[in-house]
C-alpha cells in the first residue's frame, strides 16, 4: 500500500455543524465502542459511556422512557453529501457532507426509525432499518465504508455510545475512532512515540484515554509490537482541560487507488466541555 507523505495541519475542535432540520431524533444505538486505548499519560476506559439509565417522562410508547442526546457523522470516503430521516417522512438532518458532525439531538429513547439517503434524492437509500437508544446517554452514530461495490469496507452506521462523564480540570478526555477504509490497524502516539495513546486499533474500532490538557502533535503509525511503526501523518492537536474529544481517522490512506479522491484526515469534535 502506498502511503501518502507525513502532514501536519492544525485540528480544530469542534468540526462543522450539521444543519438540523426539525426537532425529533436521529440515529441511535446501544453499541459499546472496541476500546484500544493504551495511553501511558492516562487510564484507558474499556467501555465507552457509563451504563445508561431509564428516565421518567417519555411520551412515544417507546420500550424506554425518556431521552437520548444523538449526533451523527458523515465518514463515508466516496459517499455523497446524505439527508438522515427519523421517524419521519422529512429529513432530520439535511445535506450532510463528508468529515461533517452534527450537534447533539434530543431524541426520545427506545427503537427509532432511520433511514440515510442521498442529498435531495430520498428515493437512492444507503441505509434503512431500525436503531435503539437508551434513555440518559450519548450516541455517535458514523456513517462509515464505502458505497462502491469495489471498495475494501460495506457501508454502514457505526453507533458508539459517547462517555461524556466530568473530566478533571487540568485533564482531557479524548477517544479515537478508526473509520478510514484502506488504512490497516494502527497505533497513535505523541511526543515522537514515547507516548503511546492507543495500541492497535483496527478499522470500526474505537477507544477512549485521558491526558494531560496540553498541545499535542498526535502520530498516527502502522501498528507493530512496539509502537514505533512509520509514521503515515501527524497532526498538531491542542486538548482544554475538562474537555472531552473525539478523533475520527478518515479518508484514503492512498486516495490515488480509491473510488474517491479523500485524503485521510483526523477530524477532531469538541463533545463536550466545562
Amino acid at each position: 500500500m502506498q502511503e501518502p507523505q507525513t502532514t501536519r495541519r492544525r485540528a480544530l475542535t469542534g468540526v462543522a455543524t450539521g444543519a438540523v432540520v426539525g426537532l425529533a431524533g436521529c440515529l441511535g444505538g446501544g453499541d459499546d465502542d472496541n476500546s484500544n486505548g493504551d495511553g501511558d499519560t492516562g487510564d484507558d476506559d474499556a467501555d465507552t459511556g457509563g451504563d445508561s439509565d431509564t428516565g421518567d417522562d417519555g411520551d412515544t410508547g417507546d420500550t424506554n422512557d425518556g431521552e437520548a442526546a444523538l449526533r451523527v457523522a458523515h465518514l463515508s470516503p466516496d459517499a455523497p453529501n446524505v439527508d438522515v430521516y427519523v421517524d419521519s417522512e422529512d429529513p432530520t438532518l439535511a445535506d450532510v457532507p463528508f468529515g461533517e458532525v452534527s450537534d447533539y439531538l434530543n431524541v426520545p429513547a427506545g427503537d427509532r426509525e432511520v433511514e440515510i439517503t442521498a442529498a435531495g434524492d430520498p428515493d437512492t437509500s444507503v441505509f434503512s432499518g431500525p436503531v435503539t437508544v437508551e434513555a440518559d446517554a450519548d450516541y455517535t452514530v458514523a456513517a462509515i465504508g464505502e458505497l462502491s461495490d469495489d471498495g475494501d469496507q460495506p457501508f454502514e452506521p457505526l453507533v458508539l455510545e459517547d462517555d461524556n462523564s466530568t473530566v478533571d480540570g487540568d485533564s482531557a478526555r479524548l477517544r479515537v475512532v478508526h473509520a478510514s477504509p484502506d488504512a490497516p490497524a494502527v497505533d497513535v502516539t505523541a511526543a515522537g512515540g514515547e507516548v503511546v495513546l492507543f495500541d492497535g486499533v483496527a478499522y470500526g474500532e474505537s477507544g477512549y484515554t485521558e491526558l494531560e490538557a496540553n498541545d499535542y502533535t498526535v502520530e498516527i503509525r502502522g501498528d507493530t509490537e512496539g509502537n514505533d511503526g512509520e509514521v503515515v501523518a501527524d497532526f498538531d492537536v491542542s486538548l482544554n482541560g475538562g474537555t472531552v474529544y473525539t478523533a475520527f481517522a478518515a479518508g484514503y490512506l492512498s486516495p490515488d487507488d480509491g473510488p474517491a479522491d479523500t485524503a485521510f484526515d483526523l477530524l477532531i469534535a469538541q463533545d463536550s466541555s466545562a
